[in-house]
Parts: structure tokens; C-alpha cells; sequence
């Protein structure tokens, strides 16, 4: 039974507080590492990106608090209300939006922009356990599933106009909360064979592969008509079904690849497949990472130690690639402290989660640890090159603000959540 609530931080998890402030805390000191070019200058300099990402640390005390204020039912309650003003917000940045980098992703106020996407996944969530967690809301019927696609989509589709494709594949995290939740494993069975059939494709062609999934099948084909002991008792319109949706995932593969995919992002598949080798252009970032990361050996050259960092041999040090300073200035142990701290973040969420008596924050608590996931799995993937680079940020330890107030968005509504389960659901 938890205690009679009395203020703002009553029932709050501080187990999830204290991972967060270390996991903030450790960022930013990898941040001003990878950035600090004097190490006599001013802490709190604003001007530089270290000082900057420390005022925004800083300016998270009031939107905790705010966060914290209002009463958990009112995330409920106005859940859907939230997430139409984040598609708004998602709207109007592509028509009033700053161009950074080839993407219309920044609202500039004055100086200081602000990035909508990292904010909509936290809407995105509110509205996924708004419909899920409906008591009438059954989620193997075929017309709700379609609703759930819908909303969770609907922000993936205005980002992917922008575009920005790294903040787009978060959103197949919520399929593990809708697997979660009831939905059939066939989904992620099929999303599966479609990455495998397209990283196929990509690597023999559309000829080849064709021709070896189809012998495949009909091995397949043979062998359950063997096993059903006759020619009429198979169920014919399934396995032509499956030939048919494999053919259709094969050629829509080479389109995407060839028509959809812009060179750089052709080129970056083609480095990870090892079709080509390319350590001076597109490949550069990744193999100067890992390059730092290896350096760093067991326990690291020491703070502010890393020639490497200091050399600014890994462009985006500070934002995508900020793995590879702890990599270097903290080595094999500093690298492991931090995966360790994102798995027991990501374990007290679903634990707490799991804890729930109530469904919203039941589904909210496992959007929310199905999107840090893969955060933490594609960045640091695309660190050590077990993934193609994409640009996405590492939690609580890229530079940028709009990053870190979405995640800290995020997490303390769960905790808001999480500290009022007990008395007002």
C-alpha cells in the first residue's frame, strides 16, 4: 500500500530517478569530453555545445515538476487531445520548419530550435494505451488492428516527409507493445522475412533470390504434400498466397533500394553488407568510431585522455556517435556500465510496468520501454557497425535538447503513472 500522496513526489520510483540522473549525468560528462577545447574555460559557458546541453539539463528540473503537477488520470483523460496537437506540431514544421541537414525536422525560435518528433513519440504512446487499454477494444479484430496501425503510423508518416527515416523506425517498436497486448506473432514473423528478403536482395539481386526462395518453397510444398499423403488434401490457396506475398516482398525490396533509397543511403547498406569498402566517404564515421571505440581497451585512456576524441577524429562525436568517447575515455568497462544501466532502466520499467492493475499504464509503460530499446539497440549498432547508419540518438546522452526533454517527457510520465497506480485508478 503506498502512502497517502501529499506532493508531487509521493509514490515517485526513485530507483528510475537515480538511473536517469546517472545516465544524464554520464552523458553530458562524454558531451563536454567530445566538445571541450579548453579545458581552463568556463563550465557554464552557454556558448559552447557542452554549456548548452547543461542549461537544457538544467531546465528539465521545472519540466519534471510540471510533468510531475498534474494528476496521472488527466494523461488518460486527455491522451487523444495530446496527440492531435502533436500531429499538428508534426504538420506545421513542414511548412514553417528549419532545413538542418537535408530535413525539415526544427521549429527556430530565435536561435534556439526545437525538434517535434522526439516529442510525438511520447504523444504516440499516450495514444497507443488510450486505445488499447478500452475495455471494448479488442485487438484480433482485424478493424482494430487497422485503427492501432493508424495511429501509430499517422506521426511515422508526417516524419518520413520531413524526412528523417532514423526517427521513422522507432516506430516499429510498438509492435512489441502490441504483441504485448494480444496482437498475433504473424506480424513480426512477417516483418522478419522481409528484412531478411530484402538484405537478400540487396546482395544477389532480385534474379537470384527469387529463384532460391521459390526452390525453397517448393521443397517445402513437396514435403507437406508428402506428410498430407495426397495431391487434394492441401491447402493450395495458402502456399500460393505465400508465393505470391514473397515475390511481391522480393520486387518491392529492389524498387525501395533502387528507387526509393537516395545514393547515400544505398551506399551506407552497401558498406555494412560488405559490397563495398569504403573507409574514406561513407564508411568514414563508422570506422573512425570503431577505430576509438577499440582504443579505449579495458578501461580506457582516461577522462579527457582520449587522443582520439580530442583529435575530433569521429565527426558527430557528440550527437550520433557519442558511444565511441565512452568507448575510448572509459573503455571496455565504461562501455558495459553504460549497456548495463540502459538493461536495468529498461527492466524496472517492465517490472513496474508489469505491476500495473490498471492497463493504460500497463501498455504506456511498455511503449515506453519498446522505444528506448530501440534507441540504445540502433545507435549503438550503428556505433560498432552492426547496423547502417541512420541517425539516431542514444537516451539521456546525445547532445541536444529536443532529444533529451522528449526522453525525459517520456519517462516521467510513467513515473508519474507509476507513483499514482495505487490510489487513483
Amino acid at each position: 500500500m503506498r502512502a497517502e500522496k501529499n506532493n508531487i513526489f509521493s509514490g515517485v520510483d526513485w530507483i528510475l530517478v537515480l538511473l536517469y540522473m546517472i545516465l544524464v549525468g554520464f552523458g553530458w560528462t562524454n558531451i563536454y569530453a567530445a566538445t571541450v577545447s579548453d579545458t581552463s574555460g568556463e563550465l557554464l559557458d552557454f556558448s559552447t555545445r557542452y554549456g548548452k546541453q547543461l542549461l537544457w539539463i538544467l531546465l528539465c528540473i521545472p519540466l519534471i515538476i510540471v510533468i510531475l503537477f498534474f494528476n496521472s488520470k488527466f494523461y488518460e483523460r486527455f491522451a487523444s487531445v495530446i496527440y492531435f496537437i502533436g500531429l499538428l506540431f508534426l504538420a506545421g514544421v513542414l511548412l514553417f520548419g528549419k532545413k538542418i541537414n537535408g530535413a525539415t525536422s526544427w521549429y527556430d525560435f530565435g536561435g534556439m530550435s526545437l525538434q517535434p518528433s522526439e516529442f510525438a513519440k511520447a504523444f504516440t504512446a499516450l495514444a497507443v494505451a488510450k486505445l488499447l487499454s478500452d475495455k471494448q477494444y479488442n485487438l484480433k479484430l482485424i478493424k482494430n488492428q487497422v485503427k492501432a496501425f493508424i495511429v501509430i503510423f499517422l506521426p511515422a508518416l508526417l516524419i518520413a516527409l520531413q524526412p528523417d527515416m532514423g526517427s521513422v523506425l522507432v516506430y516499429v517498436s510498438f509492435f512489441f507493445v502490441l504483441n504485448r497486448e494480444g496482437l498475433t506473432h504473424n506480424y513480426i514473423l512477417l516483418g522478419s522475412l522481409a528484412i531478411v528478403l530484402f538484405i537478400l536482395t540487396i546482395l544477389f539481386g532480385i534474379t537470384i533470390t527469387m529463384v532460391s526462395v521459390y526452390a525453397i518453397l517448393t521443397l517445402f510444398l513437396i514435403y507437406f504434400i508428402k506428410k498430407n499423403k495426397g495431391y487434394f488434401k492441401f491447402n493450395w490457396h495458402k502456399f500460393l498466397g505465400i508465393y505470391l506475398f514473397a515475390s511481391l516482398l522480393i520486387i518491392g525490396s529492389s524498387y525501395m533500394y533502387n528507387s526509393v533509397f537516395e545514393q547515400h543511403q544505398r551506399d551506407r547498406f552497401d558498406v555494412l553488407l560488405g559490397i563495398t569498402q569504403d573507409t574514406k566517404e561513407i564508411g568514414y564515421n563508422t570506422n573512425q568510431s570503431i577505430q576509438t571505440i577499440s582504443s579505449g581497451g579495458l578501461t580506457g585512456k582516461g577522462f579527457l585522455d582520449g587522443d582520439r576524441t580530442q583529435g575530433r577524429f569521429v565527426p558527430e562525436q557528440d550527437t550520433d556517435y557519442i558511444f565511441s568517447t565512452v568507448g575510448e575515455e572509459w573503455g571496455f568497462l565504461g562501455t558495459s556500465f553504460v549497456v548495463i544501466a540502459f538493461m536495468l532502466l529498461l527492466y524496472r520499467i517492465l517490472y513496474l510496468a508489469e505491476s500495473h492493475n490498471n492497463k493504460f499504464g500497463r501498455i504506456y509503460g511498455y511503449s515506453l520501454a519498446s522505444i528506448l530499446f530501440f534507441h540504445v539497440l540502433i545507435n549503438i549498432g550503428m556505433v560498432i557497425q552492426l547496423l547502417p547508419t541512420v541517425g539516431i540518438p542514444l537516451p539521456f546522452f546525445s547532445y541536444g535538447g529536443s532529444s533529451l526533454w522528449g526522453f525525459t517527457l517520456l519517462l516521467f510520465i510513467f513515473i508519474k503513472l507509476d507513483a499514482n497506480k495505487g490510489n487513483d485508478w
